[in-house]
């Protein structure tokens, strides 16, 4: 053994002496130094920045190529020498990203930008996939379609997803079979940017952290025609997915085509069980941008999302489909004046048509149920960039979301109380009850810097919110409703946020406090006697619920060495007014009342919770194309006033990988270790839930210019588990406990770009 790491540490002694440190100056057209431009090694996971001064060194080889990136510019590609003087050009207008990390006067305080790499072997279901590996999150799952990221201790409306800076989609179905992860390609994604709590106010509500789901970008492109046409199979399953893409550019015009089929069937459990999972989509999106001015620039957006079949073995029902589209009209100017930097207005309009029956289920016997429900999202954002010094930029504006759902359950009840009707009764259950929530929101946030070092952040924001029943069932009118009337419900919401950062070299520090207000969902409000949990209970909402408030604290540090990158956050929440759910006892059972629980539960208040933990990784680059990868997080969660656990918290999570990468192709080893989740929440009805260990291997090649081939094995060992966020199979003759994940998979993908 002796003898292997003397060889290794020969080996690594060779390859560093290789190497030398080079480096240069990097400036605009103009003279102006560009500050934290991005310098990347080709083909390796190193890069640095460049300093206030545009300089910047990397160890490298001699010949080697580095590609030079920043938000403000176009990137570059060239080969590494010493000296250098680089000259990068003007980069487009950016209409979609939140996060600008290449200027510390448009950064985020406790933001992170996360670039996917999954598609390079594998096909994910939809977009929550993404999220698998980003340390801090999970993934709640109902069966396979309908799934969607929790961070922390935050789920649904608690975190604001939106797509491209602001648009959204909105689930109609009330146990979010259809959430805003399954109406957009997956592989359209390129970047995926987080906002850690609330320490922006200028992007919506925001609680417990935005996610903005950022689509290609075009800006990069050269003129004329390109695009990409790709593939991929899976074995478990025998899943089949295709995907192309169409981009035309012409100087001040362009108009990018995408489209993308799936086709999934039931996959298999490392018990050997067949899991229902089936599902077909087909999705399409057009854009089209147009640049009047070197400073100007419009866009429209247009998707639909075509569902069919999906199969939900965690939830009482499935869909036969799940139709949705989007509209979205961008506009951004730059340059306006000496202290007027931008201007921008986004607007959008979404429709879900959503349909659900149990035609596939043992209760379809006794009662034929079918749900078609439908949901309208509409608003948008103005905002306004004013820079009255070098020193100084405010973001004031603002912006609106206007919901409404509606949609009824109708069930034919053929048996009753074991004996078969002479002829069967029709019954019709109001589901949304012609419900509206409306969010008009206004916010100025300033960044001030104090030092060629520091920037300091402060932002007040104003939601005034009011939310409608229209036209409720009998039961819930009697108990909400004075002389015949539910009243309409309005609120103002204040939030803030103050955050330090600090940059020294190639360590940052930042500290950070916002204070997040987010209004009561419509779920929570106007839902009547459905079950929509993890847990047996029908759920009754509350149109009285006060806003939950979280005040969240956050430090973090980053250092980067030569070959080593590291850093650590630590967070504390404190939260009134928390929204939870408990049994009421004077709350009958409506559907099937005999049955256990009798008692249903509804929606309340609670006046003190809290949630820490922390998040740490360690990367180390053993050469330019081979590096270590890891991370680790943890969450605590607790109801203090129940005294235990929050539900559905993700356990003690690890991630490790091995990966080497040339030109011309690639391995990745990773693994995820997660510990055992033992702090259940018992109002939740919560069990225990193991910890596991997962091995996954992909590699590619690329054969020849424009070609990409991928492979992988997914769950190498075949491990047999589930995840705590994991629903537990519902309405099933032949399964019960909680739904497991795919055992092992082999997977294959094409992708040809030109």
């Amino acid at each position: 053994m002796k003898y292997i790491f003397m060889l290794i540490a020969m080996q690594f002694a060779v390859i560093n002496a290789q190497q030398s440190a080079m480096g240069g100056v990097i400036s605009d057209n103009n003279g102006k130094a560009i500050e934290n431009a991005v310098i990347k090694l080709e083909d390796s996971e190193r890069f640095i920045e460049s300093d206030m001064y545009g300089k910047f060194t990397i160890n490298a080889n001699t010949g080697d190529f580095i590609e030079i990136s920043h938000v403000a510019y176009k990137s570059k590609k060239l080969k590494l020498e010493s000296n250098m003087i680089i000259l990068l050009d003007d980069k487009a207008i950016e209409l979609d990203a939140i996060i600008v990390k290449a200027d510390p006067m448009k950064d985020i305080t406790g933001s992170t930008i996360i670039y996917d790499d999954i598609t390079a072997t594998t096909q994910p279901r939809n977009v929550s996939d993404l999220f698998k590996d980003i340390p801090g999150f999970g993934i709640q799952k109902r069966g396979a379609y309908a799934s969607e990221p929790v961070f922390r201790s935050f789920k649904y409306e608690q975190l604001n997803v939106q797509y491209d800076g602001g648009m959204k989609i909105l689930h109609a179905c009330p146990n979010r079979m259809d959430p805003i992860t399954t109406h957009v390609i997956p592989e359209e994604i390129e970047k995926i940017e987080l906002v850690k709590g609330p320490f922006t106010v200028r992007f919506g509500q925001n609680f417990g952290g935005i996610i903005n789901l950022v689509t290609k970008s075009v800006s990069n492109k050269q003129n004329g025609f390109s695009g990409n046409i790709e593939t991929g199979y899976e074995t478990n399953g025998n899943n089949f997915t295709t995907r192309g893409s169409i981009l035309y550019k012409k100087d001040k015009f362009d108009i990018t085509l995408n489209g993308s089929y799936r086709d999934y069937g039931d996959y298999t459990d490392g018990e050997g069980t067949e899991v229902p999972s089936s599902f077909k989509t087909t999705d399409y999106s057009v854009r089209v941008g147009y640049n009047p001015t070197d400073n100007q620039r419009v866009k429209f957006t247009w998707r639909q999302s075509f569902g069919r079949d999906i199969d939900h073995a965690g939830l009482m029902m499935d869909s036969p489909w799940d139709d949705s589209y989007l509209a979205g009209l961008d506009y951004k100017i730059t340059e306006l004046s000496p202290i007027i930097s931008s201007l921008m207005f986004k607007g959008f309009y979404s429709y879900v048509d959503h349909l659900m029956t149990n035609e596939n289920r043992p209760s379809f016997k006794a009662t034929d149920a079918a749900s078609n429900v439908f949901a309208t999202t509409y608003g948008g954002k103005a905002e306004v960039t004013i820079t009255p010094s070098d020193k100084l930029n405010i973001f004031t504006g603002l912006d609106a979301n206007f919901i409404a759902r509606d949609g009824d359950r109708i069930r034919i009840i053929k048996i009753m109380n074991g004996k078969p009707l002479p002829e069967p009764k029709t019954k019709i259950d109001k589901i949304w009850q012609d419900s509206e929530l409306n969010d008009i929101g206004i916010f100025a946030e300033g960044k001030y810097k104090v030092s060629d070092r520091s920037v300091l952040t402060a932002g007040l924001r104003s939601d005034f919110i009011s939310a409608a029943i229209h036209d409720p069932e009998k039961d819930f009118l009697e108990l909400y409703g004075e002389n015949g009337i539910i009243e309409d419900q309005s609120e103002v919401n204040i939030s803030g946020n103050i955050s330090y950062v600090y940059n020294l070299n190639q360590t940052q520090l930042q500290f950070a406090f916002g204070r997040g207000m987010r209004t009561a969902s419509m779920l929570e409000r106007f839902i009547n006697h459905f079950n929509i949990g993890i847990d047996p209970y029908e759920y009754v909402g509350n149109p009285y619920l006060d806003p939950e408030i979280n005040n969240q604290f956050e430090f973090s540090v980053s250092q980067r060495f030569t070959k080593i990158d590291l850093g650590a956050t630590v967070f504390y929440s404190f939260m009134k007014d928390y929204i939870t759910a408990i049994v009421d006892e004077s709350l009958p059972r409506k559907f099937m009342p005999t049955v256990p629980p009798i008692y249903a539960k509804r929606f309340i208040n609670v006046d003190n919770a809290m949630q820490t933990g922390f998040e740490f990784y360690f990367n180390y680059y053993i050469t330019n194309n081979f590096s270590f990868l890891s991370d680790v997080s943890y969450t605590y969660g607790q109801n203090k006033d129940f005294d235990e656990p929050l539900p559905q918290v993700t356990p003690l999570t690890a991630h490790l990988s091995l990966k080497y990468e040339k030109e011309k192709y690639w391995v990745n080893f990773k693994s995820r270790l997660v510990d055992s989740q033992d702090r259940i929440s018992e109002t939740f009805k919560e069990t225990v839930t193991p910890g596991f260990a997962t091995f996954d291997i992909s590699g590619g090649v690329k054969p020849f210019k424009g070609m990409t081939v991928g492979a992988a094995v997914l769950n190498i060992f075949d491990k047999a588990y589930y995840e705590h966020l994991n629903f537990s199979y519902k309405n099933s003759s032949i399964m019960n406990g909680r739904i497991l994940e795919p055992g092992r998979n082999f997977t294959i993908y094409l992708n040809y770009s030109f």
